[in-house]
């Protein structure tokens, strides 16, 4: 029992380690000065999140197998919109910075 509740910790803390590796990984990507450097994560996690109707076993009944394929695909979809949301909120600082530096030269 000892040994099945260390390797739980040590994989929940492997777990949270990645995450917030990408997390970090994520706004660094978004903070370039391209904007595409930014999307790849997301693009990757998409991408992912298509491999997952494939693993979907059939039903017997096309309208659960169609509803079961479309939450596989909103679920899978979760990390994406999470780093989406991070793209944005970080592009959106960096277009405000950018406007506050205009409005900083033209005052000069």
């Amino acid at each position: 029992m000892a040994v099945l509740t260390k390797g739980m910790i040590v994989l929940l803390v492997f777990t949270l380690v990645v995450l917030a590796g990408g997390i970090f990984l994520q706004i660094f990507l978004s903070k370039r000065e391209s904007r595409w450097p930014g999307l790849v994560l997301p693009l990757l996690t998409f991408l992912w999140s298509l491999l997952g109707p494939l693993n979907v076993m059939d039903t017997g009944s096309v309208s659960r197998n169609v509803l079961l394929v479309l939450v596989t695909l909103l679920a899978g979809n979760i990390p994406t919109l999470l780093l989406l949301a991070i793209y944005w909120a970080v592009r959106e600082k960096r277009r405000v910075r950018d406007q506050i530096d205009k409005m900083k030269i033209d005052e000069l």
